[in-house]
């Protein structure tokens, strides 16, 4: 299904979306894997997924939620959004937190997926269509300063690792 619509916000929150899904299920891979070297490989997929997340929700909380909340009558969804985000923040800094992962590294990555599973199915279902439907919001620009946004907090984030 193709479109003659121009990439807007959502556009870009849910190629992040994909991206990190695929990185999930990376990590599920190697989890089951007992190849050598595949445990340090799950680290550091670990730590790029909690890096991506962090990154992620940090635009939205910054410029896309915001901006929503300031057109929409009904912000319960934003509210429900920022508590799974507060939750997905505290497994990534559990996860981070870990020098040699424990038993339950594994088990930690896996429900922050299904975190960020339930979390991008209500992002499309109800979010984002509500964002497109309202005409007072300017996506395309909007994913402009998204995308700026991103690139300052990957690039602070490359210069602390």
């Amino acid at each position: 299904m193709t479109t003659n619509r121009e990439k807007d916000a959502c556009d870009l929150l849910d190629a992040d979306h994909r991206a990190v899904k695929k990185m999930f299920k990376e990590y599920e891979e190697l989890a089951q894997s007992r190849a050598r070297g595949a445990a340090q490989k799950k680290i550091d997929l670990a730590r790029q997924i909690c890096l991506e997340l962090t990154v992620h929700a940090q635009i939205e909380e910054e410029i896309f939620y915001p901006a929503l909340r300031q057109v929409l009558k009904d912000t319960d969804m934003l509210d429900e959004a920022e508590v799974e985000h507060q939750s997905a923040k505290d497994l990534v800094a559990q996860i981070e937190a870990e020098s040699e992962p424990d038993e339950k590294f594994d088990a930690k990555v896996k429900v922050l997926g299904e975190y960020i599973d339930h979390h991008v199915k209500e992002e499309r279902s109800e979010m984002f269509t509500k964002a497109r439907s309202n005409r007072k919001l300017d996506l395309v620009a909007m994913r402009d300063e998204l995308e700026a946004r991103k690139e300052e907090l990957i690039a602070e984030h490359g210069a602390m690792a």
